[in-house]
C-alpha cells in the first residue's frame, strides 16, 4: 500500500507528500500548514494593515517575485470569490488549499503563475 488516500485527489510529486502530511495533521487536530503559510503570506501582502488585500498590494508582490503585474488581475479575479473587490484571509487560504490539495488543472496556470 502506498499510504495515499485514494478518496482525496492529489497533485503529483512533492505536492502529494505535502498533501498527505497535511491530511495527517488534520486527523490529529493540528493547525493546517496551508493555513499557517497562507496567513503569513497574507500578512505580508496586506501592506497597509487594513485587514484586506487590494489588487495594488497584490501587484506589488508580483513585482517582488518578478512576475508580470498583470498576473495580479488573474490571481485576484479567481481568489476574490465573494467579488467584494478585496481579498479576505479565508479566500487566500482557500486558494492555497486548492493549489496544494487538488489535482493539477491547467486553467489555473495563470493564477499560480506557472505560465510566467
Amino acid at each position: 500500500s502506498s499510504g495515499i488516500n485514494a478518496e482525496w485527489p492529489l497533485r503529483p510529486g512533492s505536492n502529494r507528500v505535502f498533501a498527505e502530511a497535511e491530511r495527517e495533521r488534520e486527523r490529529r487536530g493540528e493547525e493546517s500548514l496551508i493555513a499557517m503559510l497562507s496567513n503569513a503570506y497574507y500578512d505580508v501582502l496586506d501592506d497597509d494593515g487594513d485587514g484586506t488585500v487590494s489588487v495594488d498590494e497584490l501587484k506589488t508582490m508580483m513585482k517582488a517575485f518578478d512576475v508580470p503585474q498583470e498576473a495580479a488581475y488573474t490571481f485576484f479575479e479567481k481568489a476574490d470569490t465573494d467579488k467584494s473587490g478585496a481579498l479576505e484571509r479565508p479566500e487566500l487560504v482557500h486558494l492555497f488549499r486548492k493549489f496544494w490539495m487538488e489535482p493539477y488543472d491547467p486553467q489555473w496556470d495563470g493564477v499560480y503563475a506557472y505560465k510566467y
